[in-house]
């Protein structure tokens, strides 16, 4: 799939995610909630690669991990998103300078 076509598939996730909150009563996530919500997702996945690595005890560790990961990618196209940042146009931007810097 392309990257342009993830991040429409997650904006349509975001939408449908409002939609559930919305009739639940509660409140919808902004930036700043988007971003909190992030870092406890980061936490989910350290924790899985410490049992990854043999540290932790999980069950289906590399189901749960990609799961994870998966879930720690939209919220950060979302993050983008919410913060009017071209996700493609920098992670493009961002690998050139890195690839300069190496040279």
């Amino acid at each position: 799939m392309e990257f342009k076509k993830i991040i429409e598939r997650a904006k349509e996730i975001r939408k449908i995610n409002i939609g559930l909150t919305q009739n639940e009563g509660s409140k919808t996530w902004g930036l700043a909630e988007r971003t909190q919500g992030f870092v406890g997702d980061v936490g989910d996945l350290v924790k899985l690669v410490m049992a990854k690595n043999g540290y932790r005890k999980y069950e289906d560790i590399n189901k749960r991990l990609a799961h994870e990961l998966a879930d720690c990618l939209w919220s950060v196209i979302i993050i983008a998103d919410e913060a009017g940042i071209e996700l493609e146009e920098a992670f493009i931007k961002t690998m050139e300078e890195i690839k300069l810097k190496k040279k």
